[in-house]
């Protein structure tokens, strides 16, 4: 039986909460502090229909403080223009994409947050069961193994092999690939590598947080269709309801549809070329200073670093001298590469 846990790292600046399965990142939550809390998902709000469109069944509300989000109706519930209503984050916003909303009922008054969203250690024990996550160092360190897992496009499976999962506007593909075989192993080989990329598929998916349309490329020709069907159905039940799962087709792939809710983490740490960006950078110098600085206590830090971190990491270093003391120079290097910071202790 598979066991879950869940581990919550409270740094400065963002917290990082995860589930694993089996002892493997399942999930990842990278919660910044400057994050809007109305677009949490969750988050329960008073707004105003600002536009409707009738032929698409959607209308566009504002939420106050600049954010809007759209509420899918039936033709028999039409919002009119101008209304205010209480309504609930149910789909969190994504690259290119508006939140999405469920309706609660009519409501007076301007657009306003009227209750957070859950809180992290709620979220994680939704998953996990778990009312204890692990916390400190141990934590820290797993949350920094989850980030990197997530930020990877090509996976290695158990037995040999890899899937890539890479994703664009339509759709999130995940190829399989068994590598060079030969010989009279190949067809087990393929099996077995193509029943482990679903069920790795899966936990990756969840860990990155993306969803929508998904399209397996399986290895091989000549599948089982009611083995691949009975593992699709198992590793994708964590994320119902709302998935959706076709046949195996005669181009050898598996398309499914997984409901999207939390943002991909992903949007929270890259930038829309998929590279980290500069607050991601901070962050992870941030926590290399606080590493350096508990190893060597009482030292002077010397860092160093490219402008467009250091820039990004200023707004933390008041709350980092609470933690560690004012005993670190930041010296931003012109020509620096951003992922290049040095940090040492004097």
């Amino acid at each position: 039986m598979s066991r879950r846990a869940s581990f919550i790292d409270r740094g400065l600046g963002e917290t990082r909460g995860g589930v694993l399965l089996d002892d493997r990142p399942e999930r990842l939550f990278v919660v910044r502090d400057d994050a809007p809390q109305r677009l949490r998902l969750g988050a329960r709000l008073r707004a105003r229909v600002r536009h409707v469109e009738p032929q698409l069944g959607i209308a566009f509300l504002d939420l106050g403080e600049g954010a809007e989000a759209i509420l899918p109706f039936k033709p028999d519930a039409r919002p009119r223009q101008g209304e205010a209503l209480e309504v609930e984050i149910r789909v969190e916003p994504r690259a290119g994409k508006l939140a999405t909303l469920r309706a609660l009922g009519p409501a007076q008054g301007e657009p306003a947050l009227l209750a957070q969203a859950p809180d992290l250690t709620e979220v994680l024990a939704g998953f996990a069961g778990d009312e204890n996550p692990v916390t400190g160092a141990e934590a820290r360190a797993l949350a920094d193994e989850a980030e990197a897992e997530a930020l990877q496009t090509v996976h290695p499976l158990p037995g040999g092999g890899t899937i890539a999962i890479e994703t664009t506007r339509a759709l999130t593909s995940i190829d399989v690939d068994v590598g060079d075989r030969k010989g009279g192993e190949v067809k087990r080989v393929t099996r077995q590598a193509n029943l482990a990329a679903i069920t790795e598929g899966a936990r990756l998916l969840r860990l990155k947080g993306q969803g929508g349309l998904v399209v397996f490329d399986l290895a091989g020709r000549g599948h089982d269709g009611t083995a691949l069907m009975n593992a699709m159905r198992a590793a994708f039940q964590p994320d119902n309801p709302g998935v959706a799962i076709g046949p195996v087709s005669r181009f050898g792939t598996i398309e499914l549809t997984v409901p999207r809710r939390a943002a991909p983490v992903l949007d929270t740490l890259c930038d829309a070329g998929g590279r980290l960006t500069d607050r991601s950078l901070a962050q992870r110098l941030i926590r290399r200073m606080e590493a350096e600085a508990a190893a060597n206590p009482g030292a002077r830090l010397q860092v160093r670093c490219a402008p467009a971190v250091a820039e990004a990491a200023a707004p933390l270093l008041e709350s980092l001298a609470g933690r560690i003391g004012r005993r670190f120079e930041v010296s931003p290097e012109a020509g620096r590469g951003r992922e290049a910071f040095e940090v040492s202790a004097s």
